[in-house]
């Protein structure tokens, strides 16, 4: 017996030394590698944080040793999940804030705001959450419910989509507005002569709350990134990032601190960062790159701000507008068109679409693989999908499926039909980024995935999906949560797939969500998350 143990130990030895070594080894998987082929492999070694083969188990196990092996037990693994549009440090900061999302009707609003301040106590209550379309009475609230409760203390709380902002009179009077101040690009909303609370937009700006200190500033990165690595995203696209922000994020990854990989859109709200940025130039590691500018062409549909090329069907002579004057937008993209950054603008109404195509393709004709994207790009008129053959649509399938119930209300049936063309969009360009836009949606990457390919409510409505002519296939959905938004990005050559001398970003999986029953994939939970080789969850 003790002879047979030896003649194993050296038999085993001598195979070992012929092997080359891996940091880690996974094996028994069932892995979709999306690679140009799509390929599915059984196993890959790891080491120094890439990919170093990919194949079967008897391939890697006849190559590679590693002390560090997982079996997956025929688990599902997918390349590290990349959301394409989010807004990941403002999600961090809500964690510490009162959060109104999910809220049925403004009484659960006041209850809950209420609730927070009697455990938080702050001398400014801010939050985020509420949609007056998930109401019963589908109006925008009023301010005086929130006058009675804190007569002094300031009160400001966003709609989910950011593009409209609830305030009390104490925010008001502590701005020193009125509602006669005039604005551009926003509107403060007015009944009965009396501001009834409401900012749209540009007006929003008028309202000056607290910044958070350096320490809420970390841990609401840290906080972010914890739930982020929970639903298996290894990178995100944060959509518009002030200088001190994106200094702070390189100054804790540095520190590994800060493992997400963030691609850092630099707010284009002012002319000074921009001005900085492009003086600097792109700026690169293995887990922070900022060479793009995030610009707000219009609002959001749910709050009447998007720019529209006619009156919206349910408000009379109300257009929306674009954010900045139409020439600004034309400044901006010379200035960056001039430099190797790329432009990423939010475009929800046709209007707002049709202009920045057209400035977009003004700018760029003769430069190639730009990667400019339009972002949302929600309501498309039927002549302008031909202006996205040189343009990168990046969308966020939730939109549609959060939308569905009064988008047709709001636009009309004839606007609809190029309202959240995923499909047309993707075969105009070739390619398609998706995304959340969290904490505008939820986090999770699969209800993008579930509202991409099936494009239903969690309840299953409608029946036979929204516009489903629109809808994609599984591998595009996956491609474009994965390797067509590393290209998005332009780091297809070292994320986005599982392929040799890429990073070893990776997910495993409890279910197939490429052969499950479409209404089991927004059950999909993350058993695992690696990134650089490294379990991070």
């Amino acid at each position: 017996m003790k002879k047979n143990l030896l003649f194993l130990v050296i038999f085993l030895s001598l195979i070992s030394c012929g092997q080359k070594h891996a940091d880690l080894i996974v094996y028994n998987a069932k892995i979709y590698t999306v690679n140009e082929l799509f390929d599915k492999a059984q196993a890959f070694a790891v080491k120094d944080g890439k990919f170093i083969a990919i194949g079967t188990n008897d391939n890697i196990f006849n190559e590679y040793s590693a002390l560090d092996t997982i079996n997956a037990q025929e688990k599902i693994i997918v390349p590290g999940l990349i959301d394409a549009h989010c807004h990941f440090y403002r999600m961090g900061l809500q964690q510490q804030k009162v959060s109104l999302e999910g809220t049925k009707s403004y009484n659960e609003v006041i209850k809950r705001i209420d609730s927070f301040q009697k455990v938080k106590n702050t001398n400014y209550i801010t939050g985020r959450g509420w949609d007056q379309n998930d109401w019963k009475v589908k109006e925008f609230p009023t301010k005086y419910k929130l006058d009675s409760l804190f007569p002094t203390t300031p009160v400001a709380v966003r709609r989910v989509d950011g593009h409209a902002l609830l305030v009390n009179q104490a925010a008001i009077d502590l701005a020193g507005i009125t509602k006669d101040t005039p604005v551009s690009g926003g509107e403060i909303i007015v009944e009965n002569g009396k501001m009834t609370g409401v900012l749209i937009d540009a007006a929003m700006d008028f309202i000056k709350i607290p910044e958070p200190t350096k320490q809420e500033a970390i841990q609401g990165l840290l906080d972010a990134q914890k739930i982020c690595f929970s639903y298996g995203l290894t990178t995100v696209d944060d959509a518009g990032l002030d200088r001190s922000t994106i200094e702070l994020i390189d100054e804790l990854q540095k520190k590994n601190q800060l493992k997400m990989r963030i691609y850092a859109m630099v707010s284009g709200d002012k002319q000074s960062q921009i001005d900085y940025y492009i003086n600097k130039g792109i700026y690169k590691t293995d887990k922070l790159n900022v060479r793009s500018f995030k610009v707000y062409g219009d609002g959001a549909l749910g709050s009447r701000g998007a720019a529209m090329r006619k009156p919206y069907s349910d408000r009379e002579n109300h257009f929306g507008a674009l954010i900045y004057p139409a020439e600004r937008y034309r400044e901006i993209a010379k200035q960056i068109a001039a430099s190797e950054f790329q432009m990423n603008t939010h475009a929800i109404g046709d209007s707002a679409n049709t202009w920045m195509l057209k400035t977009y393709n003004e700018v760029l004709k003769n430069k190639e693989n730009r990667r400019w994207r339009i972002e949302h790009a929600q309501i498309i008129s039927s002549k302008d999908f031909r202006s996205f053959d040189n343009i990168m649509p990046s969308v966020q399938p939730t939109h549609a499926t959060s939308d569905m119930y009064w988008a047709e209300e709001r636009i009309g049936k004839e606007r609809m039909r190029g309202a959240y063309a995923f499909r047309n969009l993707l075969n105009r360009y070739g390619k398609i980024a998706l995304g959340t836009d969290f904490p505008v949606e939820k986090v999770n990457p699969f209800l993008t995935f579930y509202a991409a390919t099936f494009r239903k409510d969690l309840e299953g409505f409608p029946e036979g999906g929204f516009q489903m002519n629109n809808a994609l296939f599984r591998d595009q959905t996956l491609k474009g949560m994965t390797i067509w938004a590393a290209y998005s990005n332009f780091e297809e050559e070292e994320k986005g797939s599982i392929e040799v001398g890429k990073f070893a970003d990776f997910v495993i999986l409890n279910q197939d969500i490429m052969t499950i029953s479409g209404h089991k994939i927004p059950n999909t939970k993350v058993l695992a998350t690696y990134v650089n080789g490294e379990k991070v969850y």
